[in-house]
């Protein structure tokens, strides 16, 4: 019950406005996730950038189980096995940038979709935690929750990671 798990890989484009823009990254993100994406909605109007409330700006995708642990993997390649420990937070969770789409392993260049970044986030977690999330909310114990320390040792054994 102890065992560590990635529960899920979330993955997001944000490309600051709607259009072909953001059709382009939904594509690359298909293509590099092989899940069809979801469109997400700007959370407050921005005039000086022209954004308004509930306008789709961003593309996101969730990977749970064997495909989330293969994007992992990409992912860390890309980013040659090396995490800031800052991108950990308490509660066993760990985002990271992506410059640009294309350095991920096993990625050509398509001029039709162009270069983009995104944003991979990590949520860990182990056996008996959606018991939080039932009807009647429980606590999870102090000894049951994924603490930083828990989350960087994880990383070092399953994928090789260091830690800057």
């Amino acid at each position: 019950m102890t065992r560590i798990i990635v529960g899920k890989v979330v993955v997001n484009i944000g490309v600051g406005k709607s259009g072909e823009p953001l059709e382009k990254a939904k594509r690359g993100l298909e293509e590099l996730t092989g899940q069809r994406p979801t469109v997400r909605g700007a959370r407050n109007s921005v005039r000086d950038f022209g954004i308004h409330k509930g306008e789709p700006i961003a593309a996101m995708v969730t990977l749970r189980r064997d495909a989330a642990l293969q994007f992992l993997q990409r992912t860390m390649a890309a980013k040659r096995n090396s995490l800031k420990a800052s991108s950990f937070d308490n509660f066993g969770n760990l985002s990271m940038g992506i410059h640009e789409h294309i350095d991920l392993p096993d990625t050509k260049y398509n001029p039709d979709i162009g270069i983009f970044g995104m944003d991979v986030s990590i949520a860990l977690t182990r056996p008996g935690y959606t018991i939080a999330k039932k009807r009647v909310h429980r606590n999870i114990g102090k000894g049951h929750r994924i603490t930083k320390d828990d989350a960087i040792q994880f990383f070092q054994k399953q994928f090789g990671a260091e830690i800057i």
